[in-house]
């Protein structure tokens, strides 16, 4: 975990968001003991979220952040709010039935809704531009992208979504690599760290207390058990119980607390290395483009949507506010970055966009994202007093807001729409500890190559 930390750490130090960020206030470490209602581990959107809305109901939330807010996921990613799940639909069909599956869909459309009630109600800066578009490479890929439509419109009324053929789809891309596409009008793009200390800001405002530079050791169920998971808890003795709280604990404090929320995304594994089974962390890398001007950067996308296809290894794209191309592409499952990030970046930009060819790259970096084994996002909880939010698999910008809104129901006492997520199923990655990530590595090639093929 220490590793991955570092990993995570060098690929920050390039961000383009780090670079435009807006002004944010630094929050001094926990060092005390702390009394709660409420302690939530992690300060990304999902964790923020959760704290914005149990403060705003009058809890007295305490967050922990072992780095920055916004410092993970959250604050590095492609800036893409989609609807819907990057499982699609299929894993919720199949456990729990299309009139479950129907409002999973229902609750992805809430979680773009509920993102931009939260950027005009608390006045966040963050660039947000709608419309998504989603393009296929080859004949092949456009049948399946149009099967998906169909699927979409039929089960799920998604006639919002519009077809678009190979001319319609290259009059808005300036690239001749796509021969079909679906425009998304609900979808969008943002600056994900700017909107990430937006929620920091707002949660702050409604009373919730934010620790950064606070890593925690250890969690602990008020109901008797150290959180290690449903097969391998720990019992404590009574001595070492928090007065029938539940305790959380870090170098320098501790907070003890009725309810805790884990919302650590891939930097959970020493807290909670049951939860750690079920998600790998895989990398992923962005590239920022020196600025293009307006008129060179709308002969790219034409309507400013952000933009992906629908190969395995995908790429996506959009232009920033200040006319730049952030192209993101390329994923890691052994957790080693390439090394020359900008330069194999740019390689795949050039694919799809070779008249950039003499345009300079001044911002490369990536992080880790917690993809699950059938890519659903995987919501519960390993003791009564202990839930847990994991497993967007890349595709959490907007779900994570609401994921951290469900938690707060939950914990409030309203577990409907948060359990409607529990009754997926999930199975622990393969091959234990040390053989997990070189099974993953094979097996995404052989996918992979099957692609190209």
């Amino acid at each position: 975990m220490m590793r991955l930390q570092q990993q995570s750490q060098a690929l920050v130090e390039h961000s383009y968001y780090q670079a435009t960020a807006r002004a944010a206030p630094s929050h001094a470490p926990l060092e005390d003991t702390v009394r709660a209602d409420v302690c939530i581990v992690g300060a990304g959107l999902a964790g923020l979220s959760a704290a914005l809305d149990l403060a705003r109901r009058g809890m007295k939330v305490v967050v922990l952040e072992a780095m920055r807010a916004g410092w993970g996921a959250s604050g590095r990613n492609g800036g893409q709010a989609l609807a819907g799940y990057a499982s699609e639909m299929g894993p919720f069909e199949q456990q729990l039935g299309q009139a479950a599956a129907h409002a999973a869909w229902n609750m992805s459309l809430e979680a773009l809704r509920l993102m931009q009630a939260r950027i005009t109600q608390y006045a966040i800066d963050c660039d947000w531009t709608p419309g998504a578009l989603t393009v296929a490479v080859t004949s092949k890929k456009a049948r399946a992208l149009q099967h998906w439509v169909e699927h979409m419109q039929t089960r799920y009324g998604a006639h919002h979504l519009e077809w678009l053929d190979g001319a319609a789809t290259r009059d808005l891309i300036g690239s001749q690599r796509y021969c079909a596409g679906v425009m998304d009008p609900l979808g969008g793009h943002l600056h994900p760290l700017n909107y990430t200390l937006g929620l920091a800001r707002a949660a702050s405002v409604a009373g919730a207390i934010l620790h950064e530079r606070s890593e925690v050791l250890t969690v602990e169920s008020g109901k008797g058990v150290v959180a290690a998971g449903a097969q391998d808890q720990i019992q404590l003795p009574a001595s070492m119980r928090a007065g029938g709280r539940a305790r959380v604990r870090t170098a320098q404090g501790e907070v003890h607390c009725d309810h805790i929320l884990l919302a650590g995304n891939t930097n959970l594994g020493a807290v909670a290395p049951q939860l750690a089974r079920r998600i790998m962390p895989v990398g992923t890398y962005i590239i920022a483009t020196a600025p293009l001007g307006r008129e060179r950067a709308q002969a790219l996308i034409r309507n400013r949507a952000c933009v992906s296809d629908n190969q395995f290894v995908l790429d996506y794209y959009r232009l920033a506010a200040d006319d730049r191309l952030l192209f993101g592409g390329r994923v890691s499952y052994s957790t080693a970055s390439p090394r020359d990030l900008a330069a194999t970046m740019r390689q795949g930009m050039l694919r799809v966009f070779p008249q950039l060819a003499d345009v300079g790259v001044t911002h490369a970096w990536g992080g880790f994202v917690d993809i699950t084994m059938n890519r659903a996002p995987d919501f519960g909880r390993i003791a009564p007093d202990i839930t847990y939010l994991q497993g967007f698999s890349g595709h959490g910008l907007a779900l994570a807001g609401l994921a951290g809104q469900l938690a707060a129901e939950a914990i409030a006492g309203q577990a409907e729409r948060f359990d409607l997520f529990t009754r997926l199923r999930h199975r622990p990655f393969p091959g234990g500890d040390l053989l997990r990530t070189p099974a993953l590595v094979l097996g995404m090639l052989w996918y992979r190559l099957r692609e190209l093929l």
